[in-house]
């Protein structure tokens, strides 16, 4: 519908569409930029795959677009114009310390300058709060942030549209498993760091991320 709305608004005119189809996170998403044009009433319409960034390092964009060829097959991988070998840490820790190694990657995050979240599945924010006041971590949650904390607990459901300079991913596992698009939802909480981005799994890393030699510690 939002889709028909904006095809009636520009009939006689023009518009640019600008937009990813592996973000699509709803189960009504269009799978393809066809299925889009079709919903816009722009069939013919023209169609330019951009294909190189700069807002996301390199390490991390190629590691989350190992997840495109189950959520966007159709889509090539983009490139990154940015570097910075430094910027991916995947660490695998033991199942119970996953609230230590939480604790200590805040912490080194909030070392450095910037804005940083933890991301996680809907169902473990909680869990991951208390953890993070018992370590005596500052921080807030996304809806109830109104201190200016550096460090925010988003849910992943809400993830989409943010950015912040360092992101922790916890538990990518559960991200993909809580929902019938939860792939989706899991390479838009991948892709929502500018500077580094560290993930944190006790469970098995979903099988498409396991397809590349990862930087590591742990």
């Amino acid at each position: 519908m939002a889709c028909r709305a904006i095809g009636r608004r520009c009939t006689t005119g023009s518009v640019t569409v600008l937009g990813d189809i592996a973000q699509g996170t709803t189960p009504w998403a269009a799978t393809s930029w066809a299925e889009l044009l079709g919903h816009l009433g722009k069939s013919d319409a023209s169609l330019q795959t951009l294909t190189t960034g700069y807002r996301v390092p390199r390490q991390i964009l190629d590691f989350a677009s190992l997840l495109l060829d189950l959520i966007a097959p159709q889509l090539a991988p983009a490139s990154s114009l940015r570097q910075d070998p430094g910027s991916l840490t995947i660490t695998a820790v033991a199942a119970d310390g996953m609230a230590r190694a939480l604790a200590l990657a805040c912490d080194e995050a909030l070392g450095r300058p910037g804005s940083a979240a933890v991301i996680a599945a809907d169902g473990q924010v909680a869990e991951l709060g208390a953890a993070l006041r018992q370590a005596g971590v500052p921080h807030e949650l996304l809806e109830t942030d109104t201190s200016g904390n550096r460090l925010l607990i988003v849910p992943v459901s809400l993830a989409k549209g943010l950015e912040f300079d360092e992101v922790i991913v916890v538990e990518p596992t559960r991200i993909a498993a809580a929902e019938a698009r939860g792939l989706q939802r899991l390479y838009v909480a991948l892709t929502r760091a500018v500077s580094r981005l560290t993930v944190l799994h006790a469970e098995p890393l979903p099988a498409p991320l396991l397809g590349s030699a990862l930087p590591a510690h742990g």
